[in-house]
Order: structure tokens, then C-alpha cells, then sequence
């Protein structure tokens, strides 16, 4: 039986370490396209978190940065991306943004508290991306 989008990111809020926050976007439409959370969020900032993701992948300057580094190393323009992940850290939180393995127009995103061990974040977030993924 396939698991749905909401059904995985479900599952892998509680396998990330002090994880308040999971979501999934798609770059292409700036939609996102499911989230779970453990606490409320204004609905305001739930829908910027979509804009925010597709600014920190595909904004003009890191556009720009992906270009002169294809153009450097001889890769074609349709043919890699270079940014896979983006940490941010905030006063009370870490940020996972990973691009998808499957459809790189795709973005992974958990949310934990500044409180966790970043390196496990980091091991069972990326543990949860194929999951999430295989949904879609």
C-alpha cells in the first residue's frame, strides 16, 4: 500500500531529533505541498516558508553562484545543482532545507529546536528524504 505525502512526513517528525516541523515544496510552483508541526504556527508564516525556500535555492544570487560554477567546471546549464542542502540557524531553531534526489525541483524541510545535535539532525533528516520522496 503506497504511504502518502502527509502519512511520511507524519512519520519522520518524531524520528528527527527535537523536530517541531516538516514540509515538503515544490520549487517549480512555490507551492508547499504538505506540513506537519508539532506546535501551531500562524498560518501567515506557513505560507511564506514556500517563497522563503524557493528564494534560498533558486534566488538570483545563488543562481548566479550555480552558473560560474557550471560554466567553470565545463557542466552543461539543465545538467546539475550545486546547492543539496541549506542550514539556517535561528535563536531557536535549525532549518533543513535538502533538495530532493529524485526531483531536484523538489525541497525536504525539518524544522528542530536549537536544542538538538545538529549532526543527528542532519543523519535522520537525510534517513527520512527517500521516504518523503517515494510518495510523490
Amino acid at each position: 500500500m503506497a504511504v502518502s505525502l502527509d502519512s511520511a512526513l507524519q512519520k519522520s517528525v518524531p524520528s528527527v531529533p527535537e523536530c517541531v516541523a516538516a514540509g515538503y515544496m515544490d520549487l517549480t510552483t512555490g507551492m508547499l505541498l504538505a506540513v506537519k508541526t508539532v506546535d501551531s504556527h500562524p498560518q501567515e508564516v506557513i505560507e511564506l516558508v514556500a517563497a522563503a525556500t524557493a528564494d534560498l535555492f533558486q534566488g538570483t544570487n545563488v543562481s548566479m553562484i550555480e552558473k560560474m560554477f557550471k560554466k567553470s567546471r565545463g557542466v552543461r546549464e539543465d545538467e546539475h545543482r550545486y546547492f543539496k542542502e541549506i542550514i539556517v540557524n535561528s535563536d531557536n531553531l535549525i532549518h533543513v532545507f535538502m533538495r530532493g534526489k529524485v526531483n531536484t525541483d523538489h525541497v525536504v524541510t525539518c524544522v528542530c529546536r536549537k536544542s538538538a545535535n545538529l549532526g543527528m539532525v542532519l543523519t535522520k533528516a537525510r534517513s527520512s528524504q527517500p521516504d518523503i520522496e517515494a510518495t510523490m
